[in-house]
């Protein structure tokens, strides 16, 4: 179920809403309503992956960056 959310836009971001709205066929709230679901799992992702890098590191489950060079055949 919806919720009503409610937030203040500055004016030139609430007209480019409104004309992306217009060129879409979309309304205001579907595309700000899309906008934040996307926003949400990208950081979602990338905070989730942070966290697993930094309990990686804690774990000791860490590569040098002289195997990766030698990996890669890097100088």
């Amino acid at each position: 179920m919806a919720e009503q959310f409610s937030l203040r836009l500055p004016k030139g971001t609430k007209e480019r809403l409104q004309e992306l709205a217009d060129a879409t066929g979309r309304t205001k709230a579907f595309l700000a309503q899309d906008a934040i679901e996307r926003y949400l799992e990208l950081e979602s992702w990338q905070i989730k992956a942070i966290q697993e890098g930094l309990k990686a590191v804690d774990e000791g489950k860490i590569v040098s960056l002289e195997n990766i060079k030698e990996e890669w055949k890097l100088k």
